[in-house]
């Protein structure tokens, strides 16, 4: 028995990239003892499974494009179908515009199935920046650090290994800058669709880890459908 009671909940969790949403997003599907279906992890056990969205979305992927929504949706509608999302899901990755979130609940009704809840985690932007800049990874073994809130005992070289440590080019400034450009155009009037709907809750991400989670938890039990059973 979880700290929430047994319950049954589809949610939807978003996020802009350093905001931590994914670790969160696999700690909450834990303690809810639901599912937890990333986009990416969608697409590649449809691929490994070898189904027709699956194989539409490998071509696409293969030539180094965008998967069209369609075949998003279609990939979705898969993977809810399983047997394991009978007691619940949380979907982390998608949708991420309006045009998808139109698509995924015409989809979801046509399945039966409500979304009870979706959770924003909120961080400024400078916050963003200061975590998704300071990473580093050492190039031997793939350790993960950070130059404020995770130093290595060593400038520069990794406390497992030795290795050197580098800085991923998706974590320039540059490149920083424009992931949460691009991040903001899409997901600023999705927050918006789904407060006007009632459904939104959202969370300071700017705190530690602990007080997150603590906040994810209180959003879940404020949910209607949350009354253990």
């Amino acid at each position: 028995m979880n700290s929430l009671g047994v319950i049954r909940v589809n949610l939807l969790i978003m996020g802009p990239p350093g905001a931590g949403k994914g670790t969160q997003a696999e700690t909450l599907a834990q303690e809810l003892q639901i599912i937890n279906i990333s986009t990416g992890d969608m697409f590649r056990e449809a691929i490994r499974q070898g189904t027709e969205m699956g194989k539409k979305a490998r071509e696409y992927m293969e030539m180094g494009e965008l998967v069209p929504d369609s075949v998003v949706v279609g990939s979705t509608r898969e993977r809810l179908s399983q047997p394991d999302c009978a007691r619940g899901f949380l979907l982390d990755g998608f949708p991420r515009t309006v045009v998808q979130a139109e698509a995924l609940e015409d989809m979801l009704e046509t399945m039966g199935i409500v979304l009870d809840g979706v959770i924003n985690i909120a961080v400024p932007r400078e916050k963003l920046l200061e975590r998704l800049m300071g990473r580093r990874i050492c190039r031997n073994c793939g350790a993960s650090y950070h130059l404020r809130y995770n130093k290595p005992k060593v400038e520069n070289k990794c406390d497992a290994c030795g290795g050197e440590l580098y800085q991923r080019e998706d974590d320039h400034e540059d490149v920083v800058r424009n992931r949460l450009f691009v991040y903001y155009k899409q997901t600023a009037p999705l927050i918006g669709y789904y407060f006007a709907k009632g459904v939104l809750r959202e969370v300071d991400g700017a705190r530690p880890i602990a007080e997150i989670f603590a906040d994810l938890q209180a959003a879940v039990s404020g949910l209607p459908v949350a009354a253990p059973h």
